[in-house]
């Protein structure tokens, strides 16, 4: 036994001293010692769950979240039932806990066959959590991706439970993840009596914030009705900046597949106040645009009934004609020369813009200024003195480098 000892050893210092030998030397290789420091790892809010479990240690838990809200691969429920945390139930928004929802679909209440929870759904009844839903309940956790954009739903729900959680006094808690938008901010900030669940605020639509950044806006602009502010915490990432690029680990929702349908998102979500498909119903929804009427356009698409994904689309199996987005290089801003050309080429132009297009732009005026034929140059120009109003109340809410 001790022969075998003495000879591993001997066999690992000369493996040791082999490697060292081939190894290079960094005194004799000055371009190794000019080599930049490897880039700590981004830690998601979820990922801490160090700093979590001491704010929920012997609370009853409220989740609010969906198929995004993983630490690795295992979803937080799993994860907090392991460490023994005492989950009530998970609030669910649209698209529901899964994801199977599509689009606009009620989502019922249920019980997750998977963990065994109940789920409440605020995409079906009611959007805003019940004072008897929160009976049970201590502390509410907020975790779902969402992608910097004022038309996505999560946003709607993000405020609604802020609302519920301020009128009973009881905490939130936000953990916080990526903007993959979040490096830019441009478009028309929304007016007040377009306010719908695609836009609850007077924002523009990238609004360059994370939802624990937003969740501080809606609490210090005092948004929550009566002006209330709930006990709001958040739990910030490590190691990311407004700057950073970042590629969402999973879809956001159904019809956002992949980084292309993302970054398009802030600019194509337009057309769903217009006649047109942006491609729900196909395997590339936010990357396609057309109609049937668009028969000058070679590019060619048939949207369809696409179970989770889309139900009933837009112009369903109905040829279209219109445009491929899918390898266009994405500029930073809200892209508005699809929607002017598209109008353009539009043969009926009475029936482009259908009566709830005001709903996406937060105004009246984009429709018109694209009617009487105003440059995109002009256009962006009217929204300046409220991006630049909105720019400096955002700095407020910062809570990581720009």
């Amino acid at each position: 036994m001790k022969r075998t000892i003495v000879t591993l050893f001997i066999l690992f210092v000369y493996l040791q001293c082999s490697s060292n030998k081939n190894s290079p030397d960094p005194a004799a290789d000055s371009s190794l010692t000019s080599k930049p420091a490897l880039v700590a790892a981004l830690r998601t809010g979820a990922d801490q769950l160090d700093v979590l479990l001491l704010k929920i240690k012997d609370k009853r838990v409220a989740l609010v979240v969906n198929y995004t809200a993983v630490i690795g691969k295992t979803h937080l429920a799993d994860t907090l039932k392991g460490y023994g945390v005492t989950i009530k139930k998970i609030m669910s928004p649209e698209h529901g806990f899964r994801g199977t929802a599509t689009a606009g679909e009620h989502v019922k209440d249920g019980l997750d066959t998977k963990t065994g929870l109940l789920v409440v759904s605020l995409y079906g009844d009611n959007r805003k959590p019940t004072a008897a839903q929160l009976e049970d309940v201590d502390v509410v956790i907020f975790d779902i991706q969402d992608v910097g954009v004022r038309f996505f739903t999560y946003l709607g729900t993000l405020h609604y439970v802020m609302e519920a959680f301020a009128e009973t006094g009881k905490k939130v808690i936000v953990l916080d993840r990526p903007d993959p938008n979040g490096s830019y901010i441009d478009g028309p900030v929304l007016l007040p009596k377009h306010k719908s669940f695609i836009g609850m605020h007077p924002v523009p639509v990238v609004h360059g914030m994370t939802v624990g950044e937003y969740a501080q806006m809606i609490n210090g602009e005092g948004w929550l009705e009566g002006k209330k502010k709930c006990d709001l915490e958040v739990v910030t990432m490590k190691n990311w900046t407004h700057a950073d690029a970042y590629s969402l680990p999973l879809k956001p929702s159904p019809n956002l597949p992949n980084d292309q349908s993302i970054r398009l998102y802030p600019s194509i979500c337009f057309f769903e106040g217009t006649a047109l498909s942006l491609g729900r119903g196909t395997s590339m929804p936010f990357q396609v645009i057309g109609h049937p009427d668009l028969k000058n356009f070679p590019f060619q698409f048939t949207p369809v009934d696409v179970p989770g994904m889309a139900i009933d689309p837009p112009l369903e199996n109905k040829l279209c004609f219109g445009l491929d987005l899918r390898q266009v290089d994405v500029a930073k801003k809200v892209d508005l020369h699809y929607l002017i050309d598209m109008y353009k080429a539009f043969p009926d132009k009475e029936k482009f813009f259908v009566p709830h297009f005001a709903r996406w732009a937060g105004n009246e005026l984009l429709a018109q200024q694209i009617k009487d034929g105003v440059s995109e140059v002009q256009i962006r120009e009217s929204w300046q003195k409220d991006l630049t109003a909105f720019k400096e109340m955002r700095k407020k809410y910062l809570l990581y480098p720009e």
